[in-house]
């Protein structure tokens, strides 16, 4: 069964670190705090694509949720 989108997005926001561990995302600690950090840092170490991250802005879009 698919995780539900919303159900990942407040395990997120109420503890951002376990849900990278969980997904076996490498994030230095110092960067827990900066979300623009944390995505340049998945980016450019290549543990996501940009494509990716494309269609992760354009869901949290469509479900009402801003940049």
């Amino acid at each position: 069964m698919m995780p539900n989108i919303m159900q990942m997005l407040n395990q997120f926001r109420q503890n951002p670190m376990q849900m990278l561990l969980q997904r076996r995302l490498n994030v230095p600690q110092n960067m827990m705090n900066d979300p623009n950090a944390i995505m340049q840092h998945l980016l450019s170490t290549g543990q996501i694509s940009q494509q990716q991250l494309n269609n992760a802005y354009q869901t949290a879009s469509q479900m009402g949720f801003k940049r």
